[in-house]
């Protein structure tokens, strides 16, 4: 890891993913109440809340460096097991591109102070 001019801070980075899950679970809910067109946009957020489920423990306990870590191993997986899904390959996509994202928010130390729901 690079070093920051900014402490790491791990309460931050919690409130954050914490924000992340309950945007994503409106988004889905939006998504599911528009139907069939709106698949794509129900599979981002399910992945969004996924990532963020998954990430929350690490980005709670330990440092940048063991939370880039935690990252690192999502990536490295072949499959990601998403209940309630439309398309399998299009969440992986999706579940990589977050974790793309998250894993340059955390090497940056950058990004975690914006809790709007639309980003």
């Amino acid at each position: 890891m690079s070093a920051s001019p900014k402490p790491w801070d791990n309460e931050l980075v919690a409130n954050w993913l914490e924000a992340r899950i309950e945007a994503a679970s409106r988004d889905q809910a939006a998504a599911d109440r528009r139907g069939y067109g709106a698949d794509d946009e129900y599979d981002k957020a399910a992945a969004e809340e996924w990532v963020c489920r998954k990430l929350r423990l690490a980005g709670r306990e330990g440092d940048q460096a063991s939370f880039a870590q935690a990252i690192k191993q999502f990536l490295d997986q072949d499959d990601y097991r998403i209940t309630g899904i439309h398309d399998d390959r299009r969440v992986e996509r999706h579940v990589r591109s977050i974790l793309r994202k998250i894993a340059k928010m955390a090497k940056a130390n950058e990004g975690f102070e914006n809790r709007l729901r639309y980003q």
